[in-house]
């Protein structure tokens, strides 16, 4: 790692109020990136409609998601809407300790995709605390979208630093 880069690390790490601003832009920029990509989809793409990005692997392709990751659960839409809430509830009260750029990184990247499918459970169609997430990169097995993106790489950020030993508050437990 090259020295101004570690100075940075070191200067963000001192301060748990800069970290947690850290997180909140993470955040903000994965907010920003999945409404803006799925107001995109919505008016460019029809339901029916299967576009070929890089075939035969990802496609775009809409679809109106009332349920969990492969669309389980579509009857328990509510469910999932209480779901993202206490993930939004639960990452902001975690990341009070926050004294680690890693974790900063991995709770805003978790914590931005959590505000957008609670935004879309809570405004979309069809109707308050029901709406359906919007999906449209159809990967083959499952559809998804920029906030499932960000999710999943803070997911394995997450395991990445517990297998290293990072903790929360910054230090290490593994030598």
């Amino acid at each position: 790692m090259s020295l101004r880069l570690e100075a940075l690390m070191v200067r963000l790490e001192r301060g748990s109020s800069r970290l947690y601003g850290v997180m909140l832009m993470l955040a903000a920029v994965v907010l920003l990136a999945d409404q803006l990509t799925k107001l995109w989809a919505v008016s460019a793409l029809s339901v029916s409609e299967r576009v070929a990005v890089i075939p035969p692997l990802i496609h775009f392709r809409l679809l109106y998601n009332p349920g969990a990751a492969f669309s389980i659960g579509a009857g328990a839409t509510w469910a999932f809407t209480l779901a993202a809430a206490a993930a939004v509830v639960g990452i902001v009260y975690t990341a009070r300790r926050l004294a680690s750029v890693g974790w900063a990184l991995v709770l805003g990247a978790m914590l931005g995709g959590a505000v957008s499918h609670l935004g879309d459970r809570l405004f979309r169609e069809p109707g308050f605390a029901r709406g359906h997430v919007v999906d449209f990169i159809d990967y083959g097995l499952f559809v998804g979208n920029v906030a499932d993106i960000a999710l999943f790489c803070g997911c394995v950020a997450l395991i990445l630093l517990s297998m290293r030993g990072v903790q929360l508050a910054g230090r290490t437990t593994r030598s």
